[in-house]
C-alpha cells in the first residue's frame, strides 16, 4: 500500500478501504502534525488539528481535484485553515499581578526585598491600566517576552512594548526611582 500514489491513496481514504486509509496517514502524519504544532505552539491542540484534518480529508476525499493541486497541498490546506480556526478560538486567561506575584512569592528573589518595598511595589502595579498591568507582569514576573505576549494576547508587538514602556514609566514615577530605563 505505501508504494500507492497519494492519489490512489486519497482515493482508497474515500471509497473506505481501511488498509489505504492507514497509509493515507502514516504518509501524512508528521507533516500535517508539524505544520499544526508550528503554528499553535500547542502539542494536544497540534493533535486535535491533526486528528480533525484526516477527518475532514476523509468526508471529503471525494471533492479533491488532481487540476487545483498536489494531495499534500490539499491536505496541508485543510490543516492549516482548522490550525488558524483552533488558533483564534483561544482567548487569552487574564492573569492578576497579584495572583501571579504570589504564585512566584516574591519574598524568594535574588535580590532581598523587604515587606514593604514588595507591598508598595504591588499597589503600584495595582494602579497601571489592565492592559499596561498585564503587559509587565507577564513581561517582568513571568518571564514573556514581548512577541510571545502579542502572540498570547492578539496584539501587535508593537502595542506591547508600548504597553511595557508606559508601564515601567509610570512604575518609575510611583515608586520615585531616578535612574533611566
Amino acid at each position: 500500500m505505501d508504494g500507492l500514489s497519494d492519489e490512489a491513496l486519497l482515493a482508497g481514504l474515500a471509497s473506505g478501504d481501511t488498509e489505504a486509509a492507514a497509509a493515507f496517514v502514516r504518509r501524512f502524519q508528521s507533516r500535517v502534525y508539524g505544520l499544526a504544532m508550528t503554528m499553535l505552539r500547542d502539542s494536544g491542540l497540534a493533535e486535535e488539528v491533526a486528528q480533525e484534518t484526516f477527518v475532514r480529508a476523509w468526508r471529503h476525499a471525494s471533492t479533491y481535484d488532481p487540476r487545483r493541486g498536489r494531495v499534500p497541498t490539499w491536505l496541508l490546506t485543510i490543516a492549516r485553515n482548522l490550525a488558524i480556526d483552533r488558533a483564534r478560538m483561544r482567548v487569552p486567561t487574564p492573569v492578576d499581578p497579584d495572583a501571579l506575584a504570589a504564585e512566584l512569592d516574591l519574598a524568594h528573589v535574588d535580590a532581598p526585598i523587604d515587606i514593604s518595598e514588595r507591598d508598595r511595589l504591588r499597589r503600584a502595579i495595582a494602579t497601571l491600566p489592565g492592559d499596561q498591568r498585564r503587559a509587565v507582569v507577564l513581561a517582568a514576573y513571568a518571564g514573556r517576552t514581548a512577541l510571545e505576549i502579542s502572540e498570547l494576547d492578539g496584539v501587535p508587538l508593537g502595542t506591547v512594548k508600548t504597553r511595557i514602556r508606559a508601564a515601567m514609566l509610570k512604575l518609575r514615577e510611583s515608586l520615585g526611582v531616578e535612574h533611566e530605563l
